[in-house]
């Protein structure tokens, strides 16, 4: 079983993903860490991907599942995945990719990515990504976490979440299980 975490930037996916895959002892990909420097260098400028500039970079992270799904184990990403067509490509690499939506008030976010600093992308980019942002729809597997509380608890709520779905009680589509 493979986990995306997704979410607009600054919705904690990258934090909550590694503490999750740590805790679980499952290996972990940063999606970022795969963009070509052409991708890094438009965003960094401000200017927004198009779907021809993520598709290189989406087939590469399925890929990477594919490889974990190959070696027979379970992996953690953190990934925005922000349409329904991006997760489409992250689930060709493997038949049980389930997704993490961090998900909170614009406003929270926008205060957080104002607050970190060393990162590619410029808190312009937000509503960018915001108006990209296609929430899972039912017949995706995943669950949505509230990112109000702190990452501590937003990792607990995380680990149990997989930790459901991997003994095989997360069966469920809905967005109440992964």
């Amino acid at each position: 079983m493979h986990f995306v975490f997704m979410g607009v930037s600054g919705s904690g996916k990258s934090t909550v993903a590694l503490r999750t895959a740590e805790r679980l002892a499952l290996p972990f990909a940063e999606a970022d860490a795969f963009h070509p420097e052409a991708n890094i260098a438009k965003m960094s400028q401000g200017v927004a991907l198009t779907d021809a500039d993520r598709l290189p970079w989406l087939r590469s992270l399925a890929a990477w599942i594919g490889e974990r799904e190959a070696e027979g184990r379970d992996s953690l990403m953190a990934c925005s995945a922000l349409k329904r067509s991006y997760r489409d490509v992250l689930r060709s690499g493997a038949p049980d990719v389930r997704f993490v939506h961090l998900d909170g008030p614009v406003e929270l976010i926008r205060r957080r990515l104002a607050e970190r600093a060393g990162h590619f992308m410029p808190s312009g980019l937000l509503d960018s990504q915001q108006a990209t942002l296609e929430p899972l729809r039912d017949d995706e597997k995943g669950v949505v976490l509230d990112i109000a509380p702190p990452p501590e608890e937003i990792t607990e709520e995380a680990v149990r979440a997989v930790r459901s779905a991997l003994s095989g009680n997360g069966e469920s589509a809905s967005h109440g299980a992964v």
